[in-house]
This record gives structure tokens, sequence and C-alpha cells, in this order.
């Protein structure tokens, strides 16, 4: 066996959290050709080649004109627990052994799909993962920064009676003029109901810098999703290492909309101590889920199986998970490497 051949393997078999997974992110086209049939809507594409042949993005807005209009195809609570169920399979084969998942409801209840329908459906496969996989799942409501501050309050309302469905909230989609200051609001409203807090800062947008020291001193989320233009400002990273932040780290996303996948900057926060983790983002659009991430970046960046562990251990200890909970995975992570004789990061 070669060496990248045994880092892969290591890889896909080290137990992980993911925590930057957009569930409407993982619709491969096998399963939209299949819910498509099921509901009686006609696609555009007939065959899986072409499918594949829309997925060429340069940027974040080319890449969401692709990704909404896919959506169509889920209607029910069937369709939304199958999408979930089929990405927890995929997960599990990848080391995945805990999962906070995004969702967008949005995107569904903006052209008649009722809220009900999305969040019982991806909460009955939540539960089925936990029952038939062994991986613990969570649910992180997202709203859409391009929709108004008032559809998000809106949203916000809908979710509450399903609270203890959904761990989070979360701010996603297109970045350019909306800024978190927009959603002030409705995430003092959400933390004031016991909504965990997190947002995208996406990489290389107008104003990052600027988004990233909104999020961290003003919303002040307890992760934030991409983030890699902290390094610009060396005060931030100061306070985000202070406070254990958490940064959901996708490389091979990154590579899709923007030159390369930021490898550099997510190995500095890295060494410089801060809480960096790797994940899959929207894997069944980019073609790798998390364990291939942790192998592209480690490919890239010439990383050891060590450099893995602490991405692995970072992926706990930023979840959230309870104390006791992270310390039993993180215990299970130092067992595989021990197993497998890889050193446990000093």
């Amino acid at each position: 066996m070669t060496d990248s051949l045994a880092l892969a393997e290591f890889a896909y078999g080290l137990p992980k959290a993911e925590l930057h997974l957009h569930l409407e992110g993982t619709l491969e086209p096998e399963l939209k050709f299949e819910l498509a049939a099921r509901n009686g809507i006609e696609l555009a594409e007939k065959t899986f080649e072409e499918v594949k042949a829309t997925y060429n993005f340069t940027d974040l807005t080319s890449f969401l004109a692709v990704y909404y209009p896919a959506m169509q195809v889920l209607q029910t609570a069937d369709d939304f627990h199958d999408l979930a169920w089929a990405y927890l399979l995929r997960a599990k084969e990848q080391g995945v052994v805990h999962a906070e998942m995004f969702f967008d409801p949005q995107a569904h209840t903006s052209r008649g799909v009722p809220f009900e329908n999305v969040i019982t459906g991806y909460h009955r496969a939540a539960v089925r993962a936990g029952d038939e996989l062994g991986i613990s799942a969570e649910l992180i409501l997202c709203f859409l920064r391009d929709f108004s501050a008032e559809d998000a309050a809106a949203t916000l309302e809908s979710a509450l009676p399903y609270k203890d469905w959904i761990i989070g909230v979360g701010l996603d989609s297109d970045e350019r003029d909306n800024p978190p200051s927009k959603f002030s609001e409705v995430f003092a409203r959400a933390r004031a109901e016991g909504f965990r807090l997190t947002m995208h800062c996406d990489i290389d947008q107008v104003g990052s810098i600027d988004n990233i020291r909104a999020v961290l001193t003003d919303i002040r989320v307890e992760r934030i999703d991409h983030g890699t233009n902290i390094v610009e400002d060396p005060e931030l990273v100061a306070i985000a290492k202070e406070r254990g932040l958490g940064f959901t780290c996708c490389p091979v996303s990154n590579s899709f909309v923007t030159e390369q996948m930021k490898a550099d900057e997510i190995v500095s926060l890295l060494r410089a101590g801060l809480r960096v983790m790797i994940n899959s983002d929207d894997p069944a659009y980019f073609g790798a889920y998390v364990g291939d991430n942790y192998v592209a970046l480690a490919e890239q960046a010439g990383l050891s199986e060590t450099d893995l562990v602490q991405f692995a251990i970072n992926s706990f200890e930023a979840s959230w998970l309870t104390p006791e909970q992270k310390a039993a995975f993180v215990e299970r992570v130092g067992e595989y490497a021990g197993s497998r004789g890889v050193a446990l990061p000093v």
C-alpha cells in the first residue's frame, strides 16, 4: 500500500464530526431523478451526464443559480427524509459519527412547500441515524441572507413549535450586500429562544473581513462557516483563538468558487491553534464528501495523519455536543489513532 493510499484509508476511518453540510447540497443526480418521477416533475436534464454538466461554477453566484432550481423536486416529508438519509448513509462510510446539518426552509416555503414537511422529514432521518447508524445528528436552520430580515423573523416563528428538533440557526446564501448586521435582531431573538448561533462568512467576498468582524464582535456567534479571510486581521485571529471559536472550512468547495482551496490559510490557522475543521459543504455539487475533503487537503498541503487527527478533535470540540459527549468522541479519536500507530497532537 502506498503512503497516499494509507493516508486516505486513515482519513476515511477517522471518527469525525461534520459541522458544515447543507442537506439540500447532498442531492445527487440519481435521487434528483427519482424524486422528480415521484412528484411528476419534468426536468430539463434527461441524463446523469446532463445534470453533471450543469455543475459548472466560477463563483458563489453561479453556484447558487444551479443550486436553488434543483430543489423543486423536494416536495413531501418523505422527500426530505430520503435526501437526509442518503447523506447520512454516505457520511457513515466517511467516518462521520456526529453531524450538525444545515437546512434552508425558505428555499422551500417560498415555493409553497409547508415548513412542516421540511422539518418532519429531516427530523425523522436524524432520529433514524442514531437508531440505525450510530450517528448522532442535529439540525441547524439557516436563514437565506438574500431574503429580507422580516422573512427570516417569520421563519424563526415557524420554527419555534419544533425548537426541540433544531439545535441552532445559521445564515447562508449570497453575501453580496447582505451583511451580518441585516440579521442582528433575528439572531438576538434566536439566542433568547435558546438556539446556538453560527454564520457563513464566505471566502473572498467584498467586505469579507468587515463581515467577520461584525460576526465576532456584534452578533457574537459561536462558530464561523468558512471564514478563512480572518487571516487578514491578526487582531481578529487573536479574538477567535481566545474564544475557542470554530471555523468550519470546506477545502474542495473553496476550489470551485475561487482559484484554490485556501490550503495555506486553513493550515496557518491550524498551526496557530485555532479550531479549524474540515467539512464537505455541498458534496453532491462539488464531488467530495467529508473524508474526500480530508484527503484532498492533506495531499495539497502535505499534511500528516497527526494533522488529520487534530482536525477531527477540533470538529468535536467546536460542536454543540455536551462536554461529556465531546470528551467521549475525542477519546474515540485517540483510540483510533493509537490503533494505527499515529501520534496524537501535542
